[in-house]
């Protein structure tokens, strides 16, 4: 079966841009003018609209910058191109075994095939096989990657990525609903973990795949979804008596506005909250503010043992 995103044919608004590529309304006129891409059509109302084929190479163009590339060098180059390009750049970028699990391309092949409760089956028996934390960073993760540059790249249409999401979490969601409680008796502090990410960010599987692996090491996770204002956040924060807030950050999201965000988030929690993040976002590979630690889902389980330690040594 060939699928294709390029087989859309209902234009998309510029909101809606903005929303799919991470690419903010201001940058998409400048593009326009500065270098005759995009090249918008107007609807009834004279509104900007964007045809399929001009989302997807958005989509392509923005993560080629979040690899380092300056718009102005890419933005010429055909679709063709860009993704020969991203290909490029992302193997040579990544840090991934030599060797992929072999449960990857049976995944991604069921997914692609639109067998989605044989997918659910597949994932469940690697889980049972694997162990939480492995499933999550051998599997889960890898295939997430995988499934996200098929979909920049017009491989993926826009709902077969929302069906793999959605049948991950529901994996994900009953294995950490599974996770027993682990027995503190030895007076192992537990953390109490609040996970939500910012009203800008929709994207909720990487969060879900950070709470597996704190629910694996013990600590008491209180979900809150996605896109939660910022007070509601702090509010939360205070009612649940949460020792750290953690935030996932996707390449959608405007880096500057996860740097202010992340400094107006530790003015108003209590001292002692301390706020953690993960995810692909520039803002937090780059130059992340040293009141924020920054894990990737690996460091999850160190971070964890860490923050217990130092608890002990405030408490003597």
């Amino acid at each position: 079966m060939k699928t294709s995103a390029i087989s859309v044919t209902v234009p998309s608004t510029i909101s809606d841009v903005e929303r799919d590529t991470g690419l903010a309304k201001e940058t998409l006129r400048v593009w326009e003018r500065r270098y005759d891409f995009p090249r918008p059509e107007r609807d009834t109302f004279g509104e900007r609209v964007y045809p399929s084929e001009q989302v997807i190479k958005l989509r392509l163009i923005k993560r080629l910058i979040d690899l380092g590339y300056r718009p102005g060098k890419v933005i010429g180059f055909t679709a063709e191109e860009l993704q020969a390009l991203a290909q490029k750049s992302g193997t040579s970028r990544k840090n991934e075994p030599a060797r992929p699990h072999p449960e990857l391309q049976a995944c991604l092949d069921l997914c692609k095939s639109h067998q989605m409760e044989a997918f659910r089956r597949k994932l469940t028996q690697a889980m049972l096989v694997m162990g939480l934390k492995n499933f999550v960073i051998d599997l889960v993760a890898p295939l997430t990657t995988q499934v996200g540059e098929a979909w920049a790249c017009g491989q993926f249409a826009v709902f077969e990525e929302h069906l793999f999401a959605e049948s991950v979490q529901i994996v994900l969601r009953g294995a950490v609903f599974s996770v027993p409680q682990v027995n503190h008796s030895n007076g192992a502090p537990r953390p109490r973990v609040l996970l939500t990410t910012l009203p800008q960010e929709r994207h909720g599987l990487g969060l879900l795949m950070a709470e597996a692996m704190f629910a694996a090491d013990g600590a008491h996770c209180i979900p809150l979804g996605v896109q939660t204002p910022l007070p509601d956040i702090v509010d939360g924060a205070r009612a649940m008596q949460a020792d750290i807030v953690a935030l996932s950050f996707s390449t959608t999201m405007n880096p500057r506005h996860v740097s202010d965000s992340l400094r107006e988030l530790r003015a108003r929690l209590p001292e002692h909250v301390e706020i953690w993040a993960g995810g692909s976002n520039a803002a937090l590979r780059k130059r992340a503010p040293a009141y924020v630690k920054v894990c990737e889902l690996a460091d999850i389980a160190a971070a964890v043992a860490d923050w217990r330690q130092r608890q002990r040594q405030t408490v003597a």
